[in-house]
């Protein structure tokens, strides 16, 4: 293959079990997990003991040809950031990991500055999980200030998902204009399926903000494979901010109870929408670039039982 892959946007855990706006989460058998009031698919159904583990996720990975994999975090899936810093210390040269705080009540910062200590680089913020039915979290709030300042000092990325449209647009405008050399990468290629998504795209013009694909695929999941619409939208978010600004992102593993993991950037490769150029921005090259990979693995592509 001509092209590093570099996933941008993916998750790990040994187990659910959580609560998130009062309802619980957590892992069941056979792939499955009470989400929320339901059963639900949450990974294939051979994985059965429910663990999404790094090992599974390297050897997809390895027989995807995908060199590297940022991992972030969300409230669903609980807490992670022991078990990420195990894959961390573990894996340096594979995964970029991202921390995670308690941000729906006060005393986040403390977290924050801990994380920083244990060695991440990155922390998430799942800001669409933040409009509370107990009040809003502002991202502008003034210990959200103090973190996001803290993050600039010491070069720390903010990986973040936003509500849908221009719900907290504002709010990240106030923060870039606060804290321009803030690294960010914006998730779930603002929510491009919902409508007013280029206003999360707009935000992007700024100098250190970059706009990530996880998601894409359930997103525009009624359409499904090849997801010819998914890549209209990539050249329309190429067209409002450069391709430079963009990355690819699978949402692993939750994407993959639908498609194969290397299906969810092959469709990418196989369009005749892109050049090959554009195609190697996005699919690695510029996330090589903003989380500063070191080298990577050259892997060979392995021929399926199919072929």
């Amino acid at each position: 293959m001509n092209y590093t892959i570099i996933d941008a946007h993916s998750h790990l855990w040994l187990k659910q079990d959580t609560v998130v706006d009062g309802l619980p989460i957590r892992t069941l058998e056979n792939g499955r997990s009470m989400f929320m009031g339901e059963v639900r698919q949450m990974l294939p159904p051979f994985m059965t003991d429910g663990r999404n583990s790094a090992e599974v996720f390297l050897s997809n990975m390895d027989y995807a040809q995908v060199a590297a994999a940022v991992v972030t975090q969300e409230f669903i899936d609980g807490m992670q950031n022991d078990y990420l810093e195990q894959v961390r210390q573990q894996y340096p040269d594979r995964f970029f990991v991202c921390g995670m705080c308690e941000f729906r009540k006060p005393g986040f910062f403390d977290q924050a500055v801990s994380l920083s200590e244990r060695g991440f680089r990155a922390i998430k913020i799942p800001a669409q999980r933040l409009l509370l039915p107990e009040g809003r979290v502002w991202l502008t709030g003034e210990e959200m200030m103090k973190m996001f300042h803290l993050m600039e000092e010491r070069g720390m990325i903010l990986s973040i998902d936003l509500a849908d449209g221009d719900t907290q647009t504002g709010e990240m405008e106030e923060i870039i204009s606060e804290c321009p050399d803030l690294k960010i990468a914006i998730g779930h290629f603002g929510m491009v399926t919902r409508p007013g998504w280029l206003a999360q795209v707009r935000l992007v013009r700024h100098p250190h903000v970059r706009l990530e694909s996880g998601g894409i695929t359930w997103l525009f999941n009624d359409e499904f494979y090849p997801f010819k619409g998914a890549v209209r939208a990539i050249r329309e978010a190429a067209d409002e901010v450069g391709f430079e600004k963009l990355m690819w992102g699978s949402d692993y593993p939750r994407t993959i109870t639908a498609i194969t993991y290397r299906m969810s950037y092959d469709f990418v490769l196989k369009s005749d929408e892109l050049t090959d150029d554009e195609k190697r921005l996005f699919l690695g090259e510029n996330a090589r670039r903003f989380y500063q990979f070191g080298a990577l693995p050259e892997l060979p592509y392995i021929k399926n039982m199919s072929e």
